[in-house]
């Protein structure tokens, strides 16, 4: 329990964050931020447990708590592998869902010991139900749901299960490249956003990786919670004229590799930096490469619903290309094969989605 004397705040906030890897909460940084700036007497709760260490360092400040709860399972990948592991999956749902009814109880008197005025869900199916029995409105906001996410994976009897919990959202804000079945309750539809960058920090980068500016610059990075893959041998890192900046978990040393630090939380600063980015089709790290103005290069992963999506948008809107991970494993880069960078339509709505969601509270 919270609890924390509501004295000094006007309203307070729940806002649960997706326990599958990095990107869910990188994004819920931003967010969060922008609601703290625009209004300072919020309280946020945060309910999570993978990233804890990353958002108490990206969010040091005396109106955010964050309260310890696994929030929802993610997906499993084979061994050496990017493609889901199905067996697994269904072993560790049916272990999540089987004390639902105790989950919910909990919840819920989470929800109404500590006034909650709000709930925010990116996008963990438990607290909807919660909220409602406590009436309390809830927001979620994503380009997908676990639902649509686990559809290739998972039998319906299953699925059924997230859909009772997804009918619950009293809104739903949904994010580019999203194609999600027509949910019950209001929707508002937004494209892309991320965390701000400062110049001097990227232009710090540049300093460090490519002091001449003549080389391509290549962000490399399929996940904070994809860890299992070898790629030191991979042809990648002998294309002429390039440096790479690698996620802290990949494997891989250099005279041309430049590796993220393990307690850097601002990684935005280092895809703003480059001038392609190598990724699965994590929304997250598409999204900040959009916003900035990176090119991309996605990663293929069949049966995840979640990418295809988003590998859809890019496509469509020439954000980037997309490439089979057999593909990938002869590949080098060719400079100018691929434009460097270029202006989109797309900016960061971290701002207009804000506004939005105060709306619900003021």
């Amino acid at each position: 329990m919270v609890n924390r004397n509501r004295r000094n705040f006007k309203k307070t906030i729940a806002y649960y964050i997706s326990d599958y890897g990095y990107g869910h909460a990188a994004r819920s940084v931003a967010m969060i931020r922008e609601l703290l700036e625009k209004e300072p007497s919020l309280h946020i709760i945060i309910c999570h447990s993978f990233a804890i260490p990353f958002l108490k360092n990206s969010l040091p400040f005396k109106q955010v708590s964050i309260r310890e709860v696994l929030t929802d399972i993610g997906y499993f990948l084979k061994k050496q592998s990017l493609e889901p592991d199905k067996a697994k999956l269904k072993e560790s749902f049916d272990i999540f869902f089987k004390d639902w009814k105790s989950k919910m109880e909990k919840e819920e008197d989470f929800l109404i010991s500590n006034k909650v005025d709000i709930v925010i869900s990116d996008i963990s199916p438990l607290p909807f139900e919660a909220a409602t029995k406590a009436g309390i409105p809830s927001i979620g906001i994503s380009n997908f749901t676990w639902y649509s996410a686990y559809e290739l994976l998972l039998d319906k009897e299953r699925l059924e299960r997230l859909k009772q919990a997804y009918e619950r959202m009293t809104s739903f804000f949904l994010l580019a490249g999203n194609n999600e079945r027509n949910w019950l309750g209001d929707k508002r539809d937004f494209s892309f956003f991320s965390r701000k960058i400062e110049d001097e920090k990227v232009e710090e980068i540049l300093d460090r990786v490519n002091p001449s500016r003549k080389k391509t610059v290549i962000f490399f990075g399929l996940g904070m919670k994809i860890n299992h893959i070898n790629v030191s041998s991979l042809p990648i890192w002998d294309s002429k004229d390039c440096v790479f900046i690698v996620s802290s978990n990949v494997r891989m040393e250099g005279d041309n590799v430049f590796s993220i630090p393990a307690d850097e939380t601002e990684s935005q600063h280092y895809i703003a930096a480059s001038d392609l980015v190598i990724t699965k089709a994590g929304w997250g790290t598409v999204s900040e490469a959009v916003v900035y103005d990176v090119p991309l290069l996605l990663l293929n992963r069949d049966g995840m619903k979640e990418d295809q999506n988003t590998i859809a948008f890019v496509l469509k809107h020439a954000l980037g290309e997309v490439m089979e991970w057999e593909e990938f494993l002869d590949f080098r880069y060719e400079r100018g094969k691929r434009e460097r960078k270029t202006s989109n339509e797309f900016r960061n709505q971290v701002d207009v989605i804000v506004d939005e969601l105060l709306l619900f509270l003021f």
